[in-house]
């Protein structure tokens, strides 16, 4: 019988597919994107980020000195921030544990008791081993599990350089993908981070602002800014922005942030930075501090200048014509101020002079001709325009841009902080990698002071030293697999090596954005650095081959001089007894051998004459020996000490002569 009544649906689970929700679009802003990606940018653990904001602040700080052609004086300062020290920063009060195990470096009562029973055993394995008169490993004790408790550091950095306007000073610190330094030109930072992801983790560690003092030449004020970043605007939080007034007619900049870190782990690596920045920069003097409560922790390091001789300033250059994309033009053509195809060509790339522009817009086509103006070209005509640039030849751009540190400066460096007992080094001509011009320097050691047995590898581009990732950088690859030392009498193992390579270009092609390591994939740029090493060994194959002669000599001398006592008796028997011969039998005998029989027997020749004049002749023939090594190596009889000649007062009138490895002063 049917109802008709309706059915009431049961109770459960619904089989509709609910309806899912509309996806929404969201963006992120440059600061936010570096923020959730902050390895990218070198900014991978505390430890690395404290080493990359001191890094950061360095370069800067070098770039803002040299821009103004003045000789950088840098000090940079670490302040260890204790707990408690932080959260009075902050306005936090001290908390007391209350509930121990919540926390990471709670250790149960069953744990230390097992700890315990593991240190008592070692060290009763340490007694017997000392009472049989073994040598055993000294125990290590079991630690309780680590906590996560942050460290926190102020990083100060104050240099001398151009400074900052007052009005740009919160957009240069406060908005990231924002510079100076995005022109085709050598520079050691490239990507607008720098200072600002130093910001940004100070804002994701800590909370605090940064600080920035600074003062252009000839003004009467500083600018004081605290700031911080919004993340999600990608714009400058300001705090505090004031002019105060510049006593001193001081200029240049002063940073100071606070951030996490790790000192402990880091250490060796800021320090290696420190060391290896004052060998490509020999004109800049270093003021390094680490301040902590512990004063047996504190460190202070002064890399002093050795030279007053700076690098000429990069200058900036336009695009070569191979180097270029087809966004790149249309940026260009955007950009340009010239009215025509043909000055567009001439005046906004190198190496396109007229005559060369002309052919060029006559080999395009029809549709193209030298007066038609730039803004009208479609997109289908400057895609012709990039294909013609791929395929038509063009010279290759000058090395006159770049700013290499000069073997001159090279050679102080290495010598200012190693001590080798020897060093060679090579400036390569300017060379060219996708259109771009770059310049291979190298220098190489032998010895030193606090130099490792092996291959010691020191890599620089654009005067930036590489610390990571050294294993898969060209240099590196290059002088573990691509140089055969024995055959330059250099052991690869037992000698301390130093190798030195440092590359400057327009565009240095870094793996990555944290400008970690060069890669081996460019032949141009493999081939400069394995000549540069080549030219340098065969420099020190000549004075290594010469110092083995020497060494051969002296040995020589050694042992005429161990065995003159027993030639001397030997000899002045044999005579005794040719003198004592019956006159008939030493008529054989010739006048000079006579004579020196008759003073042999009157005792006018003694053994002592003998030894004497022994001695005279292995001393006659190592001097003259000696003096044949000095005239071909270039020195004199007389030892050799360093110097440096101060310049005199800033006054005084002077002429620079320059080459690669010296410069000559004259004053007048």
């Amino acid at each position: 019988m049917e109802s008709d009544s309706p059915e009431i649906p049961k109770k459960g689970k619904s089989k509709t597919p609910r309806k899912p929700k509309d996806s929404v679009l969201k963006q992120k802003s440059p600061a936010e994107f570096f923020a959730d990606n902050k390895n990218i940018a070198g900014f991978d653990n505390p430890g690395k980020c404290l080493y990359t904001t001191v890094r950061e602040l360095v370069e800067n700080a070098l770039d803002s000195a040299e821009s103004i052609s003045e000789l950088p004086v840098v000090e940079i300062t670490i302040e260890e921030i204790g707990k408690s020290k932080f959260n009075s920063m902050i306005g936090l009060a001290d908390h007391e544990r209350r509930d121990e195990a919540l926390y990471d470096d709670f250790e149960t009562a069953k744990a230390r008791e097992k700890r315990l029973a593991k240190e008592a055993r070692l060290l009763e394995v340490q007694a017997k081993n000392a009472a049989l008169g073994k040598k055993g490993k000294d125990p290590v004790a079991t630690k309780a599990a680590k906590g996560r408790e942050a460290s926190y550091y102020r990083v100060t950095c104050k240099d001398n350089g151009r400074g900052m306007p007052h009005d740009d000073i919160p957009n240069m610190f406060g908005r990231v993908l924002s510079g100076t330094k995005y022109g085709l030109k050598q520079t050691r930072g490239k990507f607008g981070l720098g200072a600002k992801m130093a910001l940004i983790w100070s804002k994701m560690s800590t909370g605090l602002p940064i600080e920035i003092t600074s003062s252009m030449k000839s003004q009467s004020y500083t600018s004081f800014c605290r700031l911080d970043i919004d993340i999600h605007k990608n714009v400058p939080h300001i705090h505090v922005h004031e002019k105060r007034e510049n006593k001193e007619w001081w200029h240049g900049a002063e940073i100071q942030i606070v951030i996490e870190g790790n000192w402990t782990t880091y250490r060796s690596k800021i320090l290696h930075y420190m060391r290896q920045m004052a060998v490509i920069t020999p004109y800049a003097q270093f003021l390094f501090q680490f301040i902590s409560d512990s004063p047996e922790k504190n460190v202070i390091i002064r890399f002093a200048r050795r030279t007053d001789i700076m690098p000429p300033v990069p200058l900036e250059t336009k695009y070569h014509p191979s180097a270029v994309d087809i966004l790149l033009i249309k940026r260009l053509i955007t950009e340009t101020s010239k009215q025509t195809l043909l000055q567009f060509l001439q005046h906004e790339f190198v190496n396109i002079g007229k005559c060369h522009a002309e052919r060029l817009i006559g080999e395009m086509g029809p549709d193209f001709n030298p007066k038609m103006p730039v803004k009208s070209l479609t997109p289908q005509q400057i895609v012709r325009i990039h294909q013609l640039f791929r395929q038509a030849k063009f010279d290759d751009p000058s090395g006159d841009i770049l700013s290499p540190a000069g073997e001159y400066n090279l050679r102080l460096g290495i010598i200012k902080e190693l001590h080798p007992d020897m060093v060679a080094t090579f400036s390569g001509s300017a060379q060219v990698f996708e259109g771009h011009p770059f310049i291979v320097e190298a220098g190489v050691s032998v010895g030193g002071k606090d130099v490792k047995q092996g291959l010691n590898i020191f890599r620089f581009a654009n005067r930036i030293p590489l610390l990571f990732e050294q294993g898969a950088d060209v240099v590196t690859r290059t002088a573990l697999k691509r140089i055969n030392w024995n055959s330059y009498k250099i052991n690869q193992t037992q000698d301390k090596i130093g190798v030195f390579v440092s590359i400057v270009s327009t565009k240095i092609p870094f793996k990555g954005t944290g400008k970690e390591y060069i890669g081996d994939d460019i032949s141009e740029i493999a081939s400069a650095v394995k000549t540069a090493i080549q030219q340098c060994c065969n420099q020190l194959k000549a004075k290594i081959v010469k110092r083995i002669q020497a060494r051969e000599q002296q040995e020589r001398k050694r042992n005429l001089s161990k065995y003159i006592p027993d030639s001397t008796n030997a000899i002045y028997i044999v005579l005794k007894e040719m003198a004592n011969l019956h006159a008939s039998k030493r008529k054989r005998y010739g006048n000079d051998e006579t004579d020196i029989l008759k003073q042999v027997s009157v005792n006018s020749i003694t053994k002592d004459t003998l030894r004497e004049k022994l001695a005279q002749h292995v001393e006659k023939v190592d001097y003259e020996m000696a003096l044949e090594y000095a005239t071909q190596s270039g020195v004199n009889e007389e030892p050799r000490e360093d110097i440096y000649i101060e310049s005199l007062d800033e006054d005084k009138n002077f002429i620079d002569f320059k080459s690669p490895v010296f410069v000559f002063r004259l004053y007048h």
